[in-house]
């Protein structure tokens, strides 16, 4: 009898032990899971974080740049028209205010200076013609009252600004545009190299001939 008690308490114990081994592990390993689930929430919460501030700093530099594309693209306006104006406003007889002209000229120098360091190489390419171009419209007024034939310079001026320099502001506009994703033409590369020729012969040819009526005096 004994024996049996002392076997039997041995089972007992046993099962006691078993039971509290498995309250312990079944806690254990909860608490493991915990952690691991805990730790897998923390690490999606930061990659979240990060994918949230990545994509803040793309639309914060994509405004930025949309920005800039629109300061650059008024100036150039803003410098053509006031130009234009002048050519206007001498051939009526009046007098223009040179302050005008030379603060819009001074604008698109600005624009253009910062925009140098941030624009792709075919927009850079299309503002630096335009950017030579508006300096010869800016010689054009200038030597407007110096001019041989002032009804020729006045015609001369008149179909540049109208024309070349025109056409060159509005493939500014839409280079950037199509730079943005804002319009999209398949078309356009072809549009933008012949308007660019175009642009480039026509301010050559003008250059050359200011410079001839400067040498002539």
């Amino acid at each position: 009898m004994d024996e049996l008690g002392d076997l039997m308490d041995v089972t007992t114990l046993a099962v006691a032990l078993i039971s509290v081994g498995g309250t312990l592990g079944g806690t254990l390993g909860g608490a493991v899971l915990s952690q691991r689930a805990s730790r897998a929430e923390a690490t999606e919460q930061n990659q979240r974080a990060d994918r949230a501030r990545e994509q803040e700093r793309d639309e914060q530099a994509l405004q930025a740049k949309r920005d800039l594309y629109a300061y650059l693209n008024t100036a150039a306006r803003a410098y053509r028209v006031a130009a234009q104006d002048a050519v206007r406003a001498a051939e009526r007889g009046e007098s223009a205010d040179p302050a005008i002209l030379d603060a819009a000229k001074e604008a698109w120098g600005d624009q253009y200076s910062q925009a140098q360091m941030a624009l792709s190489k075919d927009v850079l390419q299309v503002a630096s013609k335009l950017n030579r171009a508006l300096g010869v419209g800016y010689s054009v007024v200038k030597q407007l009252p110096s001019s041989p034939d002032l009804n020729e310079a006045y015609e001369r001026a008149k179909a540049w600004f109208g024309g070349p320099l025109s056409d060159g502001v509005w493939l500014l506009r839409v280079t950037l545009r199509h730079d943005l994703g804002v319009e999209v033409d398949p078309h356009f590369e072809r549009i933008r190299v012949q308007m660019l020729t175009s642009l480039d012969t026509a301010r050559g040819s003008l250059e050359r001939l200011l410079a001839t009526e400067r040498a002539s005096r």
